[in-house]
């Protein structure tokens, strides 16, 4: 059945639209944009008073399949997206095995075609075994479908290795993923290096452990001619090496997570494990330069970096507990609330951030509300608040810091390729009707 959305205001930031227009979905796919109109063939969704943006994209996911289904589970990890108004995620190949040849893409993809409700685009290792040591089969995993390179979870520590790896990746269109953490300055960490890892008694992890890799990389990509696209960026060296890279030219993007927007390492006082996560929460004043760094366009991206834990490995003392929080099911609301409301942030470059801006960077179609174009939206709901509860996630995990934190604006619905997938926080399964 085709699907009418009516009365609602359509923010597109690739085309520069905001305006209130109805949308006929056909086939799904975008079929029509018009100020009114009827179809008494279709299924009319009231979208009064509500906002309608392109599906929002999350670059930056850890589903944990293979290998990780106690954690996380392509299913469950879509759906999480699907009720957080995602609509497209990339997943990172630090799974066990590690995602580094064609056959685990093949494999990942088939999983993919029966259990996700939503868009996937797989992500392949930079090195085989995510170890630094030797390039993977970029190549061959790019005829299966990757969106992109990475060894998230571990930096690729060979300067001789990044940049081969960073040819290739020139060679086939590709982004490079990078994880930047010097692990020698890092090692042992657990929190920003700084007052409260004093206070804590807790080693610290120095913002220059990442910022020594950014300016590495940038230096490879202007070297290469490749794209470099920094995950996590936490600190404020890192935001101004991202920008005179930018201002030479250099192709590097950049993304940063909704728990560095909104906390800081003050965070930490009471050594709750579901605050620790890697790159650590920094100071009030890299707090402050992320948020004006994603205002300016120094950052590209808002991408959740979810990662989900089960809840015995995060319930066990600060230092031995992993890095790593969920973000799917939260991140849209906490950006509306902490970041929009109080202007910071304007509704638009949020938008943008969580949509146009991702799909750009991954050479995607999607991102962008348009006739003849998928038919990937999300209808998202300003006025309204909840009270996030954990307990009713969708993801396997639920290290979250969020827990209890009242926000106002959530997905009202998620429509994947023109089907409605969720509706008013609830999910819709492959299968059911």
């Amino acid at each position: 059945m085709n699907l009418l959305i009516k009365g609602g205001t359509i923010l597109n930031p690739a085309a520069g639209l905001y305006q209130n227009l109805d949308i006929l979905i056909t086939k799904g796919r975008i079929a029509k944009l018009a100020p009114y109109i009827e179809d008494k063939n279709a299924e009319v969704i009231p979208a009064g008073g509500k906002i309608i943006a392109p599906g929002l994209i999350d670059l930056h996911v850890h589903l944990r399949q293979p290998g990780g289904e106690g954690k996380e589970t392509i299913k469950t990890g879509c759906a999480a997206a699907a009720a957080g108004g995602f609509t497209s995620i990339a997943c990172m190949p630090n799974t066990n095995p590690v995602i580094d040849n064609e056959l685990l893409v093949h494999y990942l993809k088939g999983v993919v075609e029966k259990e996700a409700v939503v868009k996937v685009y797989p992500i392949g290792a930079i090195t085989k075994g995510s170890r630094g040591e030797e390039l993977a089969e970029i190549g061959l995993m790019l005829q299966e479908g990757i969106a992109a390179v990475s060894d998230d979870g571990n930096p690729v520590e060979s300067s001789y290795i990044m940049s081969m790896a960073m040819k290739y990746a020139k060679t086939f269109g590709l982004p490079v993923v990078s994880h930047c953490e010097e692990t020698s300055l890092a090692k042992g960490g657990a929190i920003n290096e700084g007052r409260q890892s004093t206070l804590l008694g807790l080693k610290g992890i120095p913002d220059i452990a990442e910022a020594v890799m950014v300016a590495r990389d940038i230096m490879l990509a202007e070297y290469t001619g490749a794209h470099v696209h920094i995950a996590h960026v936490s600190c404020a060296r890192s935001i101004e090496l991202i920008r005179m890279g930018k201002s030479r030219g250099v192709k590097v993007t950049a993304e940063v997570t909704p728990h560095h927007l909104i906390l800081t390492e003050e965070d930490v006082g009471d050594f709750d494990t579901n605050v620790k996560m890697n790159p650590p929460l920094r100071t009030a004043e890299d707090r402050k330069a992320l948020r004006k760094a994603l205002k300016d366009g120094t950052i590209d991206v808002i991408a959740t970096d979810h990662a989900p834990h089960t809840r015995e490995e995060k319930s066990v003392e600060f230092d031995s507990s992993p890095f790593g929080v969920v973000g799917l099911e939260t991140a849209l609301s906490l950006v509306l609330t902490e970041l929009v409301a109080p202007g910071h942030l304007s509704l638009e470059k949020a938008i943008s951030s969580l949509t146009m801006k991702p799909a750009q960077i991954l050479g995607l179609r999607t991102g962008k509300i348009e006739e003849g174009a998928a038919a990937d939206l999300t209808v998202i709901d300003l006025n309204k608040e909840i009270i996030i509860d954990k307990e009713k996630f969708y993801s396997k995990g639920k290290n979250t810091p969020f827990d209890g934190w009242k926000v106002r604006g959530v997905p009202f619905m998620t429509i994947v390729g023109g089907r409605i997938v969720m509706k008013e926080g609830k999910v819709k399964f492959k299968g059911e009707q």
